[in-house]
């Protein structure tokens, strides 16, 4: 029997990120247009700044309830009728809001596109905001709130953010808002902050596929006429850390099998110069599944099925973040493991395998992010909200490879900070207490789930 051989890879080919033209209607409106005429499909996205960070205190929650309502209905069209007419258009719809921004975004054939186009400028110039979807969508936000209360993992997510940034920063509460903020929403508050944020000064429209870039402005100018003009001011952001200390919090739930696991601190925003040294050394650390965190944890100690290390990247200084489960009997010695990873990579300089493997991986799976045109118009959505250079994709990849081993050791001694991890622990208080108060990684707290 011939065992065929394993081919090998071809040389390494250079990748360049779609052209793309950037230019302002005399509107306002910002137009970055990537013309990729493969195949007749365009994705159009629209950006406001109107993410989360800028819900009104006592509000949170009112940016993501007005994102999610623009499709609900116009002056001319109920909910039902609007996404009717996008259906026969064969268009797909998505519309929401995160931290630093809303959207909505639609994907069309080329020869439906203007249709397409000119509901969509409908939709977000002349939103009813119906009281009656108001109430349906805050209900089911309550009940969103309701279920990740009663899972341990959403649970842990939604803790973390509270302990770890002062109660006056938007970060502490939850993006969508909580169950307080949420109940005490109106129509009339959506009404105003869109009155207030949705505005031409404040508005970027993305347009990638099959058209040109004039095609594109004459587009959208047309659709966006009725767009009113200005600009919103944004809301002084805050990041301070809750604490300066490291403390253990414990969230109790009794009688429960497992621990849910978050060790962190307040990070870095997403505009840093140290943004890709840091970025490798966080791959090393925790991002990938060959990491330092994840082979200790789940390959030598067989302590979980998997275990990682994020930065969350947002405009502001947004959480680093160690995420993980365990039973609740290894609880600590899990945690223990944490805090060793994160020293030693502050202390010595990784190997030259751990380099490369973390720079190949980051090298080579970033063109296939970008296939689609819906993919590519979220880069250039990135390139906006977070205020990148217009050659980012292009040196991306060069930027990566020229990080150094040296370069993750400072990055490591720079953005990673032992002395104030906040660690908080969703599981059985009675079980794990004892065991977590003889580590000595922070004071202990205990709080009711």
């Amino acid at each position: 029997m011939v065992t065929a051989l394993r081919p090998k890879p071809g040389p390494v080919r250079s990748y360049r990120f779609p052209e793309f033209i950037d230019q302002k209607l005399p509107s306002g409106i910002r137009v970055v247009t990537a013309p990729v005429g493969k195949l007749p499909v365009v994705t159009v996205l629209v950006i406001i700044d109107a993410g989360s960070t800028n819900d009104p205190t006592g509000k949170e929650g009112v940016a993501a309830l007005t994102a999610g309502l623009l499709l609900e209905g116009t002056a001319r069209l109920n909910g039902a009728a609007l996404t009717e007419k996008f259906e026969r258009l064969g268009t797909s719809l998505e519309s929401g809001a995160d931290w630093d921004s809303a959207f909505v975004k639609i994907t069309a054939l080329s020869d439906k596109l203007e249709a397409a186009t000119m509901l969509l400028g409908e939709a977000l110039s002349e939103p009813a905001f119906p009281e009656r979807e108001v109430e349906r969508l805050k209900a089911e936000r309550l009940a969103e709130i309701l279920q990740l209360e009663t899972e341990p993992r959403g649970l842990a997510d939604e803790k973390f953010s509270e302990f770890l940034y002062s109660p006056e920063s938007r970060y502490s509460k939850p993006d969508e808002g909580s169950t307080e903020s949420v109940s005490g929403l109106s129509r009339a508050d959506v009404q105003e902050f869109y009155r207030a944020r949705y505005r031409t000064g404040s508005t970027t429209v993305v347009v990638t596929g099959d058209i040109s870039a004039d095609d594109a402005r004459a587009l959208v100018g047309r659709a966006f006429q009725g767009w009113a003009s200005g600009s919103a001011s944004s809301a002084k952001l805050i990041t301070a850390s809750r604490s300066s200390r490291k403390t253990v919090h414990i969230v109790h739930k009794q009688d429960a099998p497992q621990s849910e696991l978050r060790v962190g601190h307040v990070g870095v925003p997403r505009k840093h110069p140290k943004f890709f040294s840091t970025l490798v050394m966080n791959a090393v650390l925790g991002g990938l599944f060959g990491s330092r965190i994840n082979l200790n944890l789940r390959e030598v100690h067989g302590y979980t099925y998997g275990a990682s290390s994020y930065y969350d990247w947002r405009r502001g200084a947004g959480p680093f973040v160690v995420s993980t489960a365990v039973q609740s009997e290894v609880t600590a010695p899990a945690l223990r493991e944490i805090f060793f990873e994160i020293e030693r990579i502050r202390s010595e300089s990784i190997s030259g395998e751990e380099l490369s493997l973390a720079k190949d991986y980051l090298d080579g799976v970033f063109p296939i992010r970008y296939e689609t045109t819906a993919a590519i118009a979220s880069a250039l959505a990135s390139l906006v909200i977070y205020e990148l250079p217009a050659e980012y994709y292009d040196t991306y990849r060069r930027n990566i490879r020229d990080v150094s081993g040296d370069g993750v050791l400072d990055a490591a001694k720079t953005h990673l900070h032992p002395n104030e991890l906040q660690t908080i622990v969703v599981g059985d208080a009675r079980v794990i207490r004892d065991s977590l108060a003889q580590l000595d990684i922070g004071d202990l707290q205990i709080h009711e789930s």
